[in-house]
C-alpha cells in the first residue's frame, strides 16, 4: 500500500511514518516546512517528502492521512478528492498499522509521551521486545519509534480530539484527568468508555494511587509516571527488580526537562513541552526545587483556541508558581496559519499576571537577547510550549552562548 501523510514533519505523522515504513508500506508525505530534523530522518528511510501543496499525491496514492489539525481546504484533501483517494485520520491509520500486535495504549491528560517511553524501556529490559509508537522522540530509539519482534505494542493515544475511539486496546494506562482540550468530567467519561473493554490490565492513575517510584528523572511527577510504568510491567509478569532496575537506566524523552548543558554547570539550560497550567506547574516546581536561586523561563502558548479556554487557569497557575527570584518571560501564541480566530493574544494573559511575575518578548531572537543580556541572575533558563519548533533551537543556542 502507498499511504501519504499530510503534516508528516508533526511528532506523531513522523512517529506514524515510521511504524508504516518498518511494517512494510510505502509512504509519502507532505509538510509545510522541509528540511527538519524529522523530514531529514523520514528521508533517510526512503520517504518521498512534499511541498504541502498536493503534489505528492497521484493516481498511484491508495491512502491519504490526516490530523484533526489539517484543514478542509488544504490542497493534498481537495488533490484527494478529486482523484476519489480514501482519505483516514492517523489514529485509525495508527491502530491499524498497531493491528498485529495486542496492544497497550497509555492515555491521559498529562504524562503519556514519559509514561510510554518508560513502559517501552522497561518492557525491553525485561524482554517482552515491544514495538512501541510514542508522541515525543527518545533518545535510542527511531526518532518515537522503538522497532521490537514482541507480542506487544506500546503506544501513546491522544485524547485531543477523541480519536482514541479508534483503537481497541488489548491493555491501557490511565495516566490522569484534568481539564485541557475538555472538562475533567468530560474526560473521565471518555477515559472510562476507553478502557471498558480491554481484556488485559487497565492501571488508572486516576482511580488508584500507585504512589511514587524512584526513576532516572527529577519531578515528582516522574516518580508518579514510573509508579504506573512499573505497574504495568509487574501486571504483564515482569520481574520488580528488573523492572526497577530499568526505570533508573531510562534516558528520558526528548523535550520533556531535557537538559541541554551538563550536570553540574551554572547556568543550566532546559527544554521542555509543557503548555497547560498542569504541566507547566509541574515543570516550573520540579526546577525551582532544583534551582532554588532562581529560574527564567521562556514559554509560548501553543494556539489561540487553548490560550482562550485556560486564561484564568494559567494567570492564577503562574501567579502561585512563580517565585520573586524567578522570571516567565512570554511570547506570543504559536501562529501554524489556518482560520482560526486570532482576537485573543498573549497580551491578554499578561494583564492578568501580577507585577513582577512576566514580561513580554516579541520573538525567540528577543528571548535569547534578554536571556543573555541577564545570564548571571538564574541559575536555570529553559525553554517551553507545545508546536513551535524553534523553542528547543533556541535551548540549544542558549546552552552553547551560556
Amino acid at each position: 500500500m502507498k499511504r501519504h501523510l499530510i503534516g508528516i514533519g508533526g511528532v506523531g505523522m513522523s512517529a506514524l511514518a515510521t511504524a508504516m515504513v518498518r511494517l512494510g508500506d510505502e509512504v509519502t508525505g507532505a509538510d509545510r516546512t522541509l528540511g527538519t530534523p524529522n523530514i531529514r530522518f523520514l528521508e533517510s528511510l526512503g520517504v518521498r517528502c512534499f511541498p504541502d501543496d498536493g503534489s505528492g499525491i497521484d493516481a498511484a496514492t491508495d491512502e491519504v492521512v490526516v490530523s484533526t489539525a489539517i484543514e478542509d481546504s488544504n490542497p493534498g484533501l481537495a488533490k484527494a478528492k478529486e482523484l476519489g483517494i480514501p482519505v483516514a485520520h492517523r489514529a485509525k491509520a495508527l491502530a491499524r498499522t498497531l493491528s498485529p500486535y495486542r496492544l497497550v495504549a497509555v492515555v491521559g491528560t498529562c504524562g503519556k509521551s514519559t509514561v510510554t517511553a518508560m513502559l517501552g524501556h522497561v518492557l525491553a529490559e525485561c524482554g517482552l521486545d515491544p514495538f512501541c509508537v510514542n508522541g515525543a522522540n527518545v533518545p535510542g530509539w527511531e526518532g518515537a519509534v522503538r522497532c521490537g519482534r514482541g507480542a506487544y505494542a506500546v503506544a501513546e493515544v491522544d485524547e485531543s480530539d477523541k480519536s482514541l475511539v479508534a483503537f481497541s486496546p488489548y491493555a491501557a494506562v490511565v495516566t490522569n484527568a484534568s481539564a485541557d482540550h475538555y472538562s475533567k468530567e468530560e474526560m473521565d467519561e471518555v477515559f472510562d468508555a476507553f478502557v471498558k473493554d480491554a481484556p488485559g490490565p487497565v492501571i488508572d492513575g486516576r482511580r488508584t494511587d500507585f504512589g511514587l517510584v524512584d526513576c532516572s528523572l527529577p519531578g515528582r511527577h516522574n516518580r508518579q509516571n514510573a509508579a504506573l510504568a512499573l505497574a504495568m510491567a509487574k501486571a504483564f509478569g515482569c520481574d520488580e527488580a528488573k523492572a526497577r532496575a530499568a526505570l533508573m537506566s531510562f534516558r528520558g524523552v526528548e523535550r520533556r526537562l531535557q537538559r541541554h548543558t551538563p550536570a553540574g554547570s551554572v547556568p543550566a539550560v532546559y527544554d521542555d513541552y509543557a503548555h497547560n497550567p498542569e504541566k507547566l506547574r509541574a515543570m516550573w516546581t520540579t526546577l525551582a526545587e532544583a534551582h532554588p536561586r532562581g529560574i527564567c523561563v521562556v514559554w509560548r502558548p501553543h494556539g489561540y483556541a487553548p490560550l482562550r479556554k485556560m486564561m484564568d487557569a494559567l494567570a492564577e497557575m503562574f501567579n502561585a508558581t512563580v517565585r520573586p527570584c524567578d522570571r516567565l518571560l512570554l511570547l506570543p501564541v504559536y501562529d501554524a496559519g489556518g482560520t482560526t480566530d486570532r482576537s485573543v493574544n498573549s497580551d491578554a494573559l499578561l494583564a492578568k499576571l501580577a507585577p513582577g511575575v512576566a514580561e513580554p518578548v516579541a520573538d525567540l531572537d528577543a528571548a535569547y537577547g534578554w536571556m543573555s543580556g541577564h545570564r548571571g541572575g538564574y541559575e536555570a533558563f529553559a525553554t517551553c510550549g507545545a508546536r513551535d519548533p524553534g523553542l528547543p533551537v533556541l535551548a540549544a543556542r542558549l546552552a552553547a552562548a551560556l
